[in-house]
């Protein structure tokens, strides 16, 4: 098979060898997730020889492709898109940033500038992956102010509403990067504010993604029951939003934690399910939106915690490989990050302390980090080389960095 392949291509030929599978076995696997009779077993083997070799399979046989792999048809078919925030900014409105602070000064609001105001925030959250955290929040607080001052203004209802759902996704992203940074209490504090005022908006969508942080943060210190029940909880508010996939995720992961092989699957064919009948993201760096190749993220840290090692190291290859520009410049550093203390974690249970190390050290080594997310994940790869290193002078080295790392963020510090 030649490199040259479309990545799709390569992805379900890895797949199918994670799993052990002949190509008659991929075919019998897809046959139970067909909606209706396929062609005779030899035909479809010629079939799937093509997939593999790049011939793109029709659109009867994608989603079941992806179906039978456990993830959904855009992360093995993706259609990328990509938003430039401050030109959308201009070509909706017209108005730069200067312009849209000074019509906030007025006494009332057109709602030319609370569109500009929407996408905005939709830039803010769009720059999650990527910018500085100390930049991010800095700027994310500072749109919060102005957003929640204009509450005080003359608004109509309806603008109203819109405002206190602006506020509550400005101040969702706030927690999110507060959290990262290893500022618990403040996070939290955010947290109850964006669901106080998802509440007061009616807004559903703001609130089950309130209740994921919950999730979030109860995974991060452990409490895996509370996972599912922010997860839950999150879920019966915001059943037919996209945050009903990654609460599903959320419980998937907690499962994994509690050992319960069964439930990780059912969380997870849940949230497949979700996902794939939900159109396609129109913006796919939008934190607040649960992107095809994300559920593969969930995925590959629920089969690594199961012991399922091939799968997950196969997710992990996929994760990085979505995450990176072809310019090596890295879209996804955080999901990055955990993709390679999965491959840390698979190469030390496979005897190969060198790679394992090397993996678990370029982990650490990002520039935009969610601490609490790396630590749960890097501590992971510091139990087995405890097991099965722990005379290694480099083993050593790894934990005493991971060590350093938790006691610049206490309330993260690994066990």
């Amino acid at each position: 098979m030649s490199d040259g392949r479309p990545a799709w291509a390569q992805r379900i030929a890895a797949e199918r060898t994670a799993r052990d599978w002949s190509q008659l076995d991929a075919v019998k696997a897809l046959r139970a997730h067909a909606p209706s009779e396929l062609p005779a077993d030899d035909s479809m083997v010629r079939q799937w020889k093509r997939w593999e070799a790049g011939a793109m399979p029709g659109e009867f046989y994608r989603p079941i492709i992806a179906a039978t792999f456990g993830t959904v048809t855009h992360a093995l078919f993706p259609a990328p898109s990509r938003r430039n925030g401050d030109e959308e900014i201009l070509v909706a409105s017209g108005m730069e940033t200067l312009e849209i602070v000074g019509r906030l000064n007025r006494s009332d609001v057109d709602n030319a500038t609370l569109d500009a105001l929407r996408i905005t925030t939709d830039r803010l959250c769009s720059e999650y992956p990527h910018l500085p955290s100390e930049q991010l929040l800095i700027e994310g607080r500072q749109w919060l102010k102005r957003v929640v001052d204009l509450a005080s203004k003359n608004l109509t209802l309806a603008q109203h509403r819109e405002v206190l759902a602006l506020s509550g996704w400005l101040a969702l992203l706030v927690g999110c990067v507060e959290y990262d940074t290893g500022n618990r209490h403040a996070a939290e504090s955010t947290r109850r504010a964006a669901l106080s005022l998802a509440t007061e908006s009616d807004h559903a969508e703001v609130a089950g993604w309130a209740h994921e942080m919950r999730a979030w943060f109860a995974l991060t210190t452990g409490d895996y029951k509370g996972v599912i029940a922010a997860a839950q909880a999150g879920a019966e508010q915001a059943a037919h939003h996209g945050v009903a996939v990654q609460l599903a995720g959320q419980e998937a992961k907690a499962w994994a934690r509690l050992g319960d092989r069964r439930q990780v699957e059912v969380a997870l064919d849940r949230g497949r399910r979700l996902l794939e009948g939900m159109p396609h993201p129109d913006n796919l760096d939008h934190h607040f939106v649960v992107d095809p190749a994300k559920f593969d993220f969930y995925a590959m840290d629920c089969y690594r915690l199961v012991g399922e090692d091939k799968l997950a190291r196969t997710l992990a290859d996929e994760v990085l490989r979505v995450g990176t520009d072809f310019d090596g410049m890295e879209r996804s550093p955080m999901r990055n990050a955990e993709a390679r203390v999965t491959l840390g974690v698979t190469a030390a249970r496979e005897g190969d302390l060198e790679q394992a190390l090397i993996h678990g050290e370029r982990a650490l080594q990002g520039d935009r980090q969610s601490v609490p997310s790396l630590i749960m994940t890097s501590r992971e790869l510091a139990a087995v080389l405890r097991q099965r290193y722990a005379t290694e002078p480099a083993a050593q080295e790894y934990l005493t960095h991971l060590r350093d790392l938790g006691q610049a963020k206490p309330g993260f510090l690994p066990s």
